[in-house]
């Protein structure tokens, strides 16, 4: 009995069946969780996928800690989706792994300025409103994480063709669960269409703008309201009937407890950082149609 041929027969089917673990994984880093989500759904186990912001943290002002910035040493694909830490972090991250790829899972998204305070009242203000940031939450509206999803499997099989098929088919797989998502948000929302979402902070803005809802924003710009915008909002909120405030773990809860109190709104907790994406989207929307009867 030839064993040298067995051997031989072994490891090429071994090689044919099991190419991800002699390949190794691509290893990914990715801004925030939903991101983490996303890849998952389109490289399964062929990637090791490490996230910047840890729960809890805030994108805004997050400063990477020495395990993380080693395995960006490691990485071979950055996933970046415009969060404001990656300004300031992607250029040094470039410099400590120059081989890694910085792919902007944004690209072909039309971003939207973050919501400002209505100030027509205040004609000294109007200045500010033509220097909005982008708004960076693309990942709280379905339709557009499908480009996103699309971004992410053409750069996953770019650097790892071996599994391109893979990709491709897990990629039409997560795009039909978008839809189905999609769907069935616009089944919850469609009693409360045109209502108004009062926010703490103003991550809700493409998923207001997708589902036809209107995005009051508390906190402009990292910056909580000064008293006179404060009474402007707090009008504005009973204008609107606001029956809930959306509040999200990131940020202080004090001066939306104010405003609750004085519309007689109840806090809700809403987390766009949630990793459970599509279940955390139909919960909020649930909550916003609950609070708008």
């Amino acid at each position: 009995m030839d064993f040298g041929f067995w051997i031989r027969r072994f490891f090429v089917v071994f090689l044919v069946f099991v190419p991800s673990f002699m390949l190794g994984k691509v290893n990914v880093v990715v801004s925030v969780i939903p991101q983490k989500t996303f890849v998952e759904k389109i490289a399964g186990n062929l990637a090791d996928i490490t996230v910047m912001v840890a729960p809890g943290a805030s994108p805004a002002t997050y400063e990477p800690k020495p395990s993380q910035m080693k395995k960006v040493t490691k990485a071979q694909i950055y996933f970046a989706i415009g969060v404001p830490f990656e300004k300031a972090w992607l250029p040094r991250f470039k410099t400590q792994n120059p081989k890694m790829q910085i792919i902007d899972t944004t690209r072909g998204i039309k971003k939207l300025p973050m919501a400002s305070h209505h100030h027509h009242k205040h004609p000294q203000h109007s200045t500010l409103n033509t220097q909005h940031s982008l708004d960076p939450h693309v990942w709280l509206s379905p339709p557009l994480v499908k480009i996103q999803a699309r971004n992410i499997a053409e750069a996953l099989g770019n650097i790892d063709p071996a599994h391109k098929a893979v990709y491709k088919k897990n990629l039409e797989k997560f795009e039909l669960e978008i839809d189905e998502l999609d769907l069935k948000l616009r089944e919850i929302l469609k009693p409360c269409h045109g209502n108004a979402m009062m926010v703490f902070h103003p991550s809700w803005g493409y998923f207001a703008h997708a589902y036809g809802l209107k995005q009051i924003p508390i906190e402009i710009e990292g910056k909580e309201p000064k008293s006179r915008e404060l009474v402007h909002l707090i009008r504005e909120a009973k204008e609107e009937g606001v029956k809930a405030l959306f509040v999200q773990p990131q940020f202080s809860k004090r001066t939306a407890r104010v405003i609750a109190e004085s519309i007689g709104a109840k806090i809700v907790m809403a987390d766009p950082l949630a990793p459970d994406w599509s279940d955390n989207l139909l919960r909020i929307a649930k909550k916003v149609c609950e609070v708008a009867r």
